[in-house]
């Protein structure tokens, strides 16, 4: 379980995972194809990273459903209320959670199938 939570702190450093030194994203968006510590490379394959945007879909959309109906349950906002507010949520919040989403995805990728070759 402690290396679980390994992950998931390495992921939210946005570090690489096989030696959670080198960073993994340049920039904002742009994603470095290697490590600059270990040389481990980021990205495995042409479209390696289409589960990270699952994965930022799917905390988008559990996180703004579970939102509403809790907003719903304890202040009783008006549909309005929460279709405005949760549809900028849903716009706006992808955006912020992209790294963390391909951070998680190639994070939880080395520690099902280990560090590929460089």
């Amino acid at each position: 379980m402690s290396r679980f939570f390994a992950l998931l702190r390495n992921a939210a450093r946005l570090r690489c995972p096989a030696c959670r030194e080198g960073r993994i994203f340049e920039g904002l968006i742009r994603k470095r194809t290697c490590c600059e510590a270990c040389g481990s490379p980021f990205e495995r394959e042409p479209g390696y990273y289409v589960g990270a945007i699952y994965l930022n879909y799917g905390a988008t959309v559990g996180i703004s459903i579970a939102g509403f109906f809790a907003l719903d349950a304890w202040l009783a906002a008006s549909l309005r209320t929460q279709l405005l507010l949760w549809g900028a949520f849903c716009i706006v919040f992808p955006f912020f959670f992209y790294r963390f989403s391909c951070s998680l995805w190639l994070n939880a990728d080395h520690f099902i199938s280990g560090r590929p070759d460089a």
